[in-house]
């Protein structure tokens, strides 16, 4: 990963992409399914790569889903072997490139080589500003907000901004789960697949036919461009409609004033 510069804005795009159709990838080859996932590690650096410089701040990556324990133990064994590996590869470059790196999901049942690899990684890109790299591992958007309700103690957590606060802190991040400007999924699927359901709620999608080993920084800068075109309302009309982030912030001034 070369060094780059960018002209980020001070709020870049959240973007999430839901990295679909590495297994087809590889069957429409002839190829195991584990080498579609090897070609899919090589398509997430280039997109991490190309991310600040298309404008966004925050990439979050669906890599493994609390369902994909459902899948042969050969390949769930594999994909985890993988994730360790680029892991402990990749973090000195993402470090030098002022990537942060988190790993949002459950943890407790990961391997606990993976654990390691994963504190390694936090730690080491701890100072990163140039992105927020979120990788999405044992994810499930629906077990994420249930643990959230569990500690909804304080009546400010009863707030969307509070919510956020503590469904960040059930992800393991140091800061609210902020929402998503644009989700994009490869592959050719049309649905969420319980990813990021409380952050996608505004977001602008882009179903891309393009499976994720062949997806490049051209697809990601397209992705963008259509974002940009779209007419983003948020239930309002006129000129001066507000992100999401606005809406959330005039929301709870309102409940704090009643």
């Amino acid at each position: 990963m070369e060094q780059r510069t960018s002209s980020l804005p001070k709020r870049g795009l959240h973007a999430a992409i839901i990295m679909d159709g590495n297994g087809r990838w590889a069957a429409g080859r002839g190829l195991p399914r584990l080498a579609g996932h090897h070609a899919g590690a090589r398509t997430v650096r280039a997109v991490v790569e190309a991310a600040p410089d298309a404008g966004i701040s925050t990439l979050t990556l669906f890599a493994f889903s609390s369902d994909n324990w459902q899948r042969p133990p050969a390949e769930v064994g594999g994909l985890l072997r993988l994730f360790t590996a680029h892991l402990r590869s990749e973090v000195e470059e993402l470090r030098q490139n002022g990537v942060r790196l988190a790993v949002i999901g459950r943890r407790e049942r990961l391997p606990r080589q993976l654990l390691a690899e994963i504190a390694r990684a936090e730690h080491h890109t701890r100072a990163g500003e140039r992105l927020q790299l979120r990788l999405a591992v044992d994810y499930s958007a629906r077990d994420m907000l249930l643990a959230a309700a569990r500690h909804l103690h304080s009546p400010e957590a009863h707030t969307r901004a509070g919510f956020a606060r503590v469904l960040g802190a059930a992800m393991h991040l140091d800061c609210p789960s902020g929402e998503v400007d644009l989700l994009i999924r490869t592959g050719g699927e049309q649905r969420l697949s319980d990813f990021l359901l409380w952050e996608c709620a505004y977001a602008e999608l882009v179903f891309s036919p393009v499976m994720w080993p062949d997806f490049t920084a051209a697809d990601l800068a397209a992705a963008v461009e259509e974002f940009r075109r779209r007419d983003r309302r948020f239930g309002r009309v006129g000129e001066a409609v507000p992100t999401p982030a606005e809406v959330t912030v005039a929301e709870d001034v309102g409940a704090f004033s009643d």
